[in-house]
């Protein structure tokens, strides 16, 4: 199969829900659809049949990183245009997608992941995202607030979930850059341990506690969740971690969380979720989050129920992180000159699909995002409506 027909048999014809152009190497142009094209597909170079049909999301994705692939338009629309068409090879239920048997995550293996996204350098992220150094899902409580506003209103709304109190003790799994532990130690006065496997988090973290004078109530270590094992905790948070983690190492965590959590403790989870049980595309995997792995809401309720954790309340965020990933995305294109200064062309390009394919992702719904909030064993400590978690 020559690389025109192998292009249109698999990706071109019947994948997009919008009319689009596609201008081939030889300079040929094709329109598909019958209302005015919404973008324009540039080959500039042929991809190979064989790796289209073998992995059509690591031959397009490496193409669009090496310049083989151009966009006229927005990347987001033509990867949304994607997404909504059930026809497309992106559906959920194509065959290149369907779960294969993974190695679980070791300790090792863990923080060799985690360095691979985090630890490019604490330069880069701070170009782009808002004066938290905050990188998960905001909270907006108006379309209208800036992304620090709604990261600040999404720790603010996590601790209040929390109902944490005074003198109470709280770790952070996967604290990011420390926003959270750093405002529980701030506003609640609670001591507070984060943990990350990042070594560019560790200190840029450990920098914020001495300019704060928060030593004394704020610890953060370079640790991995399972490591740690004689604490107790009266309050457990994790954002934007869990997909770190690894199908083959979920009970691990949720038995980490079980062994540190006290008798009547509360827990928040805050993880990206999706519908059905898959694997991250192999792109996805090798370039941006290896060894990640995004779990369906039901294998979450089912480790919960196994452990004989209590699930209080559970929230979709799906519209905040698509808010927020357009937030950074819009950033991004904002530094580039900036970015160009310590990044290579390639590392733009794969930063700027993974962006794009993130909010698309979240505005289709092929992803969503939820906190669960649950308890160990039976509390009635915390109010009876969730009114508590919304009142000024």
């Amino acid at each position: 199969m020559d690389a025109k027909k192998a292009l249109h048999k698999i990706i071109l014809n019947n994948s997009f829900s919008d009319a689009f152009e596609v201008r081939f190497w030889d300079g040929e142009i094709i329109s598909y659809g019958e209302e005015k094209p919404k973008f324009r597909i540039v080959f500039n170079t042929p991809i190979l049949s064989k790796d289209l049909i073998k992995d059509p999301f690591l031959a397009l994705g490496e193409g669009y990183m090496t310049k083989k692939i151009d966009i006229e338009g927005s990347l987001q629309q033509t990867l949304e245009s994607l997404y909504n068409n059930n026809a497309s090879f992106l559906n959920s239920s194509n065959r290149y997608l369907k779960l294969r048997k993974t190695l679980a995550n070791t300790i090792k293996s863990s923080k060799n992941n985690v360095c691979h996204h985090y630890d490019v350098g604490n330069d880069f992220y701070q170009l782009w995202l808002d004066e938290t150094m905050t990188y998960s899902c905001g909270y907006f409580k108006s379309p209208a607030d800036s992304l620090a506003q709604a990261q600040k209103n999404k720790v603010e709304h996590i601790l209040k979930k929390l109902c944490i109190k005074e003198g109470q003790t709280l770790l952070d799994i996967g604290c990011g850059w420390g926003d959270l532990v750093i405002t529980a130690a701030k506003e609640y006065k609670v001591k507070a341990l984060g943990i990350t496997l990042s070594s560019e988090q560790l200190a840029k973290v450990k920098e914020r506690i001495e300019t704060q004078n928060l030593n004394d109530l704020v610890d953060v270590q370079l640790a991995d969740y399972r490591e740690l094992k004689s604490m107790k905790f009266d309050r457990i948070v994790s954002v934007g971690m869990l997909e770190h983690v690894g199908k083959e190492c979920l009970s691990d965590y949720f038995n980490a969380v079980n062994r540190l959590l006290k008798s009547g403790g509360v827990s928040i989870l805050h993880c990206i979720t999706r519908l059905q049980e898959k694997e991250m595309n192999t792109w996805l995997n090798k370039y941006i989050f290896p060894g990640g792995y995004i779990p369906t809401v039901q294998e979450l309720l089912l480790h919960l129920s196994d452990i004989g954790f209590y699930l209080i309340d559970a929230e979709s965020l799906r519209r905040h992180y698509a808010k927020t990933v357009e937030h950074w995305s819009s950033n991004f294109e904002d530094v580039l000159s900036e970015i160009s200064k310590i990044k290579d062309e390639t590392f733009i390009r794969m930063w700027r699909l993974y962006l794009n394919a993130s909010a698309a992702s979240f505005n289709c719904g092929k992803i969503d995002i939820y906190q669960f909030l649950f308890t160990k064993g039976l509390t009635n400590e915390l109010p009876w409506t969730r009114e508590y978690m919304y009142r000024e």
